[in-house]
């Protein structure tokens, strides 16, 4: 076991998330893909557990605790036969709340951040929009100031979670002509008049569910400004990292499910009389998925360990956004070539596999945007 992870807490604490994937999400995989999306009731669960605040404050509800636990957390849960839970469930913890912990307010942090952390209630980003997704210095949605409030037009597009949302981390522009000073975050509860949202029909990742999200003169007060004013690109900049790290590690998580998978049905398989495992083609695909696999992983400790040393790894989560997605997607197909024509079926693991890998190349910023800011930070 890595230096990571050498303590008796962090064995208890993988037993304890391992415990409640076999329990609570292994089992329902499939009752969540019909659905569309997470049952509302394992957040509180998760919160119960102490599962959702693992890095924020102890004031807040949060355990204090380094990125080693995070680690932990999707590791376990990456497994859970459900990307599009894992997704959902990471949106929550590290996506839309690491803002709202570092830069919100006391008053906002007691509203919304501690029944976030406690389950209680759910939270999406909202950044992405129809003209704007890797890029997201494009985006149009307005936020313009009427005295104590802010008023909010525009919409949001390949929303996460936007059906169970209780409120929102809002990317918007506040002065348009401020360049990238012209940027707030901004909490927006999704009760307020002038919201709705419409859901989205996905290739993969049915375990979530995915909206557009609009917004007409939306009213929420000043107060509910994250940060400062005109500091939101480099705030969601910063909370980026946090979100492509997770993804990096549930998507190499549920690469590794699928390999062990996929190696029990080659196990069993019989093709020209002996398993598929005997054979020497097959035997070379999974020692090759399995080399790939190793070292996307020991890449991301690399991120994690650098992170908890207190440095900036913004460099290295990127290489590793990169790697991470281009290992999922080439474990996937061939795990699903290994199946033959069941990979093929909806209800196989492998090819539900195969539709949600291809996410995490695009979600979180691009292969492309990737190889963009890699190409700039080495002086090209």
């Amino acid at each position: 076991m890595t230096d990571l992870f050498a303590t008796d807490e962090h064995t208890l604490f993988r037993d304890t998330v391992r415990h409640f994937v076999e329990k609570e999400l292994r089992p329902r995989a499939r009752e969540f893909d019909e659905m569309g999306r997470i049952d509302k009731t394992l957040y509180k669960k998760m919160g119960d557990l102490g599962m959702l605040g693992l890095r924020y404050d102890e004031k807040w509800g949060g355990a204090g605790l380094d990125y080693s636990y995070t680690t932990i957390l999707f590791e376990e849960i990456g497994r859970c036969d459900n990307a599009g839970v894992s997704m959902g469930i990471s949106v929550h913890t590290d996506m839309a709340t690491p803002s709202l912990h570092q830069f919100g307010s006391d008053d906002l942090k007691r509203e919304y951040l501690v029944p976030a952390i406690a389950g209680e209630q759910v939270s999406a980003i909202a950044v992405t929009e129809p003209s704007a997704g890797s890029d997201v210095s494009g985006i149009q949605t307005r936020a313009e100031r009427d005295g104590d409030e802010w008023i909010i037009n525009g919409s949001k597009i390949y929303i996460t979670n936007a059906s169970v949302a209780d409120w929102l981390c809002l990317l918007a522009v506040t002065n348009p002509s401020a360049g990238y000073g012209g940027f707030t975050q901004i909490l927006v509860p999704t009760d307020v008049p002038g919201f709705r949202y419409d859901l989205l029909d996905k290739i993969g990742m049915w375990g979530s569910d995915t909206g557009q999200l609009f917004f007409e003169n939306v009213r929420v007060p000043v107060a509910h400004t994250i940060g400062e004013i005109g500091r939101g690109f480099q705030q969601q900049m910063m909370q980026f990292q946090d979100e492509r790290l997770v993804g990096c590690i549930s998507s190499i998580a549920g690469a590794q499910d699928n390999w062990e998978t996929t190696r029990k049905w080659a196990e069993e398989r019989v093709l020209f009389g002996k398993p598929l495992s005997k054979m020497q083609v097959t035997q070379f695909k999974f020692v090759e998925m399995l080399t790939q696999i190793t070292a996307a992983r020991e890449m991301i400790y690399a991120c994690v360990r650098e992170l908890d040393a207190g440095r900036d790894a913004t460099e290295l989560i990127t290489m590793a956004k990169l790697f991470c997605g281009r290992v999922s997607r080439q474990v996937a197909d061939e795990c699903i070539q290994l199946h033959g024509g069941y990979g093929y079926m909806k209800e196989s693991g492998a090819g539900r596999a195969y539709v949600d890998s291809r996410l995490i190349s695009i979600g979180g910023g691009s292969d492309e945007t990737m190889i963009h800011y890699l190409a700039k930070q080495l002086g090209f």
